[in-house]
């Protein structure tokens, strides 16, 4: 039997897929292992948002090569689809292959692994693909699914090579989705993620919606929450906010993305909505939802910002009163036009910004924690890591800390409901309102 091993970057869409593909290899006969060094072959599923991320793919083929230089590597996903020049002439890795067609990599890996005949199947993405119905319904260590169901974007921000890595929007077909989320119910999941490249286009090619997809979920036995990855605010419209207001099982954490809290930088990113829209939308998700949370994702240092744009945006991220924000750093990506324009920022100057921004979404964080003391919330318990508190996700996704008074119990997979006490840097501390 053949050991394979698996090194995944990027979105919560990659490690889906990875997962995907681990399913296929198990069905194939081949041994999934957490151990690198008794591999027979690996499979390095990249992402390509950035130049930092195409840097840790290729140091991670350079390092895993060197480490079993007669293991049978495979370089997938995000990276070599966006470019299939350099990645074709990349030594190391004896499979080249994207993101399309996932289906078939285990029979490259086969074909490999017999022959040693290098394969290189990267193909571009058609006006009509169709959406890859890959599944997985396995999920031994977690409480929660992620699970894919729309592919590709068709905003083209000025930024981003993900149009050209993914191709263009496409959606799991309802009944295979309705299928899949049964099998992981069986298996004992109780909360979905519905996740994608651009989700908030989940179905619009046959007049559907994304709230299709959650009601899906909610009708499943077993599935007790459901989630929603992230979204583009231009595409939340009243009427998906108020079926998901009538599932029980709705989670009410909203990923929004921002990038950017200044008009004439989401102007340049060629983003879809402006600052006071977003505000907008943020106050009608309130209304709708009360105990609701934001988060979101912030980029500085784009070209052209100048200090009083990210002035602009510094105070946008104050006002709305994220629960999170992940704060990077603008990155030249090669093929975009983002990177072709004048006024590149210095690194310096980045990393200023990033500091600033970083500090207002820590005090943000902060208010956002203590703002639920007092409060009684359901939480939905992980699998152990510690002996010292059993650990879990409220609704709003706020993570909960409770006394593990018997280290030899465990709470994985239960929902209890927990009052609030106090908070710390990243989470809160309660007890739970029964004895456990």
């Amino acid at each position: 039997m053949y050991k394979i091993y698996f090194i995944t970057f990027g979105c919560k869409v990659n490690h889906y897929e990875t997962e995907c593909m681990k399913e296929l290899f198990r069905q194939a006969g081949f041994e999934i292992t957490d151990e690198e060094e008794k591999a027979d072959a690996v499979v390095i599923n990249s992402c390509t948002v950035t130049s930092s991320g195409d840097s840790r793919a290729l140091t991670a083929l350079r390092r895993t090569r060197e480490a079993l230089p007669s293991a049978v590597i495979a370089l997938t996903g995000c990276y070599p689809q966006a470019d299939p020049g350099e990645a074709g002439k990349l030594t190391e890795a004896d499979i080249i292959a994207g993101t399309k067609h996932r289906s078939g990599i285990v029979d490259m890996v086969c074909s490999c692994l017999e022959d040693r005949k290098r394969i290189v199947e990267l193909s571009d993405y058609s006006s009509d693909e169709l959406f890859e119905p890959l599944k997985c319904t396995r999920f031994d260590r977690n409480t929660r699914a992620f699970v894919k169901i729309q592919d590709g974007c068709n905003q083209f921000c000025s930024y981003c090579m993900i149009p050209y890595a993914r191709g263009r929007c496409r959606s799991k077909p309802l009944e295979v989705l309705r299928g899949e989320i049964r099998e992981i119910a069986a298996n004992g999941v109780r909360e979905i993620v519905l996740s994608g490249i651009n989700l908030c286009f989940y179905g619009r090619e046959w007049g559907g919606d994304l709230a299709d997809a959650a009601e899906i979920c909610a009708e499943t036995a077993g599935i007790e929450r459901i989630r929603l990855g992230s979204l583009e605010p231009e595409m939340m419209s009243d009427e998906l906010l108020a079926r998901l207001k009538a599932l029980p099982q709705f989670c009410p954490q909203f990923h929004l993305s921002l990038q950017s809290g200044c008009d004439r930088t989401l102007k340049a990113m060629n983003r879809r909505y402006t600052a006071a829209e977003y505000l907008a939308l943020t106050q009608r998700i309130r209304s709708i939802f009360p105990d609701c949370s934001f988060t979101t994702d912030v980029m500085v240092g784009f070209p052209q910002e100048t200090g009083a744009d990210h002035a602009e945006s510094l105070d946008f991220v104050r006002k709305i009163g994220f629960a999170k924000v992940h704060v990077f750093r603008y990155s030249r990506r090669k093929g975009t036009r983002a990177d072709k324009m004048d006024g590149q920022v210095p690194e310096s100057v980045k990393t200023l910004r990033w500091q600033e921004m970083t500090s207002a979404a820590e005090k943000s964080r902060d208010e956002y924690l203590s703002s639920l003391v007092g409060r009684t919330v359901p939480v939905l318990f992980e699998r152990e890591n510690s002996t010292e508190f059993h650990r879990g996700y409220a609704p709003d996704y706020t993570l909960i800390k409770i006394s593990r008074k018997n280290p030899e119990k465990s709470l994985r997979n239960q929902i209890i409901s927990v009052i609030i006490e106090e908070y710390g840097h990243d989470c809160c501390f309660g007890s739970a309102v029964a004895d456990v």
